[in-house]
């Protein structure tokens, strides 16, 4: 028997919200210690394999990840809140993160591994189940 207006009962996939919220504030928190890393390799050195110098500023690459990594961790909290916006904001800003680390993997191979997996995972909960904690 379906009635108007009334909401199905919470899934065990609620905990995947909170867990992708959880996730989502935690990447901020690690892209944000990503860009102080690069902002203090400014201007680094790197001497490759063929013997060519080459002069790399991760000036701008630091700034973009202490941005991003700031408002990861806001939307994180929109969507323990059950925001709609904060959901779609959430996702957005985990596909261009997951982006932006695939771009910059050579650099930080072990932080940007970390952070593609914890957002594929972010993405999977707020697409697939995002809903269910809006209903809550």
């Amino acid at each position: 028997m379906a009635t108007h207006g009334a909401h199905p009962a919470r899934t065990g996939w609620v905990g995947w919200i909170y867990f992708s919220a959880i996730v989502m504030v935690a990447a901020g928190i690690v892209q944000v210690i990503n860009g102080l890393i690069a902002l203090a390799e400014s201007g680094t050195t790197y001497l490759l394999p063929s013997g060519m110098a080459v002069q790399v500023s991760f000036a701008s690459v630091g700034v973009s990840f202490l941005v991003m990594g700031v408002v990861l961790a806001a939307a994180g909290i929109g969507v323990m809140s059950g925001k709609t916006w904060a959901r779609a904001a959430a996702i957005t800003l985990a596909v261009l993160s997951v982006l932006g680390n695939v771009a910059f993997f050579t650099a930080y191979p072990l932080w940007s591994a970390i952070i593609i997996v914890l957002d594929v995972l972010v993405i999977y909960a707020l697409a697939a189940h995002g809903r269910e904690l809006r209903r809550s």
